[in-house]
């Protein structure tokens, strides 16, 4: 949304808003299903028995295709490959590792040159994604590409946790819904296209709590989708103030990790299971947890590759994710960077929910939010230095050098001095001997898409 636009949007009263959200809702439905999604969710469903063999053989067949029109069809492909032959470069493109790994910048730069030569990019889907570095990236995906995706989720998020996309839900997320400065509600809008209450991330503040669970109760949502913080966030509030009309199907997280302590408040206040799911704008990589509490990957839209200091690392090993779009083959990237850190697990046998999905044992956060100790060493996973203490609303790590660590947090009248030094005993045990500063504040700002950074590294990145 242009920015005239938007502020033409604010100037609406609240009914307005939601007529204008259930609009888009209704667009945006029209492109994500149509009379194949039932198929193709069905299609989905019953690959998850496959074996090991029949999913890598069906993944290098698609690896192949992509490799090949990628090369012959993306202008960007394709001018990276003569320049390489200009330069005596004769190693085959048939083969992934001959690829260099894809960053961002690259596509922010020049977004079009992406999109295979027989594509019309004013027919195709356009989407922006929130830009949470500041430099969005525009994307194109075709109806069916969309479609398809769309199917997947309805199969491998709703239909493995009993709900449809035909249940009332909550959304909460960094669309600017509402004026950021609104200090009354509503915050957020009715999306009849889509059933959904979209709640925004940016006013989760204490004292506006209260609103957002009666909107909960007052639209009769069944199910929650959200920013692990904000989820986070809003069952903090339920329990401070012992509601027990909220009970929801599930807890859906999206875009941050979700830490242990999270995922107990959530399931405790809400009444359900809480399960992550993995995925972005640019769909090269998606997964969603199981009943069994494993992360599953979807091997029809990407393959996943786990890289540290530039080489590939066995299962079991932390490192940059990198991944091949499988799905989009009109805007095919080739080893990109997502930008997050993960572990893949060695698929031995199949999972207790009975499917053969390949794993990624864990999601670590983005790239950035790894922090280095003097000796050199990569740590995160920082949401177990919270674990089990109570009187934590909001908490963030920050390292600006090797020497100290800062942690902000957002205390209850259940904090205590000795809650305190409990943590910075934990840092110290993963860092090393350090100075920590316990800073204690009202409110931790979201970033620029309404996510909350809970782990910020300033140091130069040790690549």
């Amino acid at each position: 949304m242009t920015s005239t636009l938007l502020k033409v949007y604010y100037g609406l009263p609240a009914p307005l808003r939601s007529i204008a959200a259930s609009i888009r809702g209704m667009y945006l439905r029209s492109w994500r299903y149509g009379p194949e999604t039932e198929r193709l969710a069905e299609e989905a469903i019953s690959r998850e028995g496959w074996s090991q063999d029949q999913w890598r053989c069906w993944q290098e067949e698609r690896l192949a295709y992509v490799l090949h029109h990628a090369a012959t069809q993306v202008p960007y492909y394709r001018e990276q490959w003569a320049a390489r032959r200009r330069g005596g470069d004769k190693t085959s493109w048939e083969y992934l590792e001959n690829w260099p790994i894809l960053e961002k910048d690259a596509i922010r730069e020049n977004s079009c040159a992406f999109v295979a030569k027989n594509c019309d990019v004013r027919k195709m889907f356009h989407e922006q994604t929130s830009g949470s570095t500041g430099k969005p990236l525009s994307l194109w995906a075709s109806r069916q590409t969309v479609r398809t995706i769309s199917a997947w989720s309805e199969a491998r998020i709703r239909y493995w946790n009993r709900v449809s996309r035909h249940d009332r839900w909550a959304m909460i997320a960094g669309q600017l819904v509402t004026p950021v400065s609104q200090r009354e509600p509503p915050f957020w809008v009715w999306n009849q296209g889509l059933n959904q209450l979209y709640m925004s991330s940016y006013h989760l503040a204490p004292d506006l709590m209260g609103a957002y669970l009666d909107a909960l109760s007052r639209y009769r949502v069944t199910y929650l989708y959200g920013y692990s913080s904000s989820l986070y966030a809003l069952a903090q509030a339920a329990l401070e103030v012992g509601r027990k009309d909220l009970k929801m199907t599930v807890a859906l997280t999206s875009a941050e990790p979700i830490y242990d302590y999270q995922r107990v408040a959530i399931a405790e206040a809400f009444g359900c299971p809480v399960r992550e799911t993995y995925g972005m704008a640019e769909v090269v990589a998606m997964a969603s947890e199981c009943t069994a509490g494993r992360l599953h990957l979807w091997p029809e839209v990407g393959w996943v590759e786990v890289i540290q200091d530039g080489q590939s690392v066995p299962y079991g090993v932390s490192g940059d994710l990198v991944s091949t779009g499988l799905l989009n083959a009109d805007m095919p990237l080739i080893r990109y960077r997502l930008g997050d850190r993960g572990i893949l697990a060695e698929n031995t046998e199949a999972c207790k929910c009975g499917r053969t999905l390949p794993v990624m044992r864990s999601v670590e956060g983005r790239t950035g939010d790894v922090l280095y100790t003097k000796d050199g060493r990569r740590v995160s996973r920082f949401g177990q230095v919270f674990n089990g203490v109570p009187g934590i609303r909001e908490a963030q790590v920050i390292q600006e050098s090797l020497d100290c660590v800062k942690v902000r947090l957002v205390p209850t009248l259940d904090f205590a001095p000795h809650h305190e030094q409990l943590i910075i005993q934990r840092v110290k045990e993963r860092m090393g001997d350090i100075e920590v500063v316990i800073e204690q504040v009202t409110e931790i700002s979201r970033g620029a898409s309404g996510k909350f950074q809970a782990v910020i590294c300033k140091l130069p990145r040790k690549l």
